[in-house]
């Protein structure tokens, strides 16, 4: 089995820690119209009551998805 890696490795944590699925997740932050990482992270870390490292994998995520398009 292969060791997951990067942001995607707290994702298991994150939705049992928080009771949502990354994609529900990511569409609250899309929903939001911040843009970046540091707009991002106040509004997890704020408003949500995420923590930095959760909050971090999450954001990053979220913007390298935007990247892609």
């Amino acid at each position: 089995m292969t060791k997951v890696r990067g942001p995607a490795a707290y994702f298991p944590s994150i939705e049992a820690k928080y009771g949502r699925s990354i994609a529900e997740w990511k569409v609250m932050m899309r929903g939001t119209g911040l843009t970046t990482w540091k707009e991002l992270m106040a509004w997890l870390k704020g408003g949500q009551g995420m923590g930095h490292g959760h909050a971090n994998a999450l954001t990053i995520d979220f913007l390298n998805d935007q990247r892609r398009g």
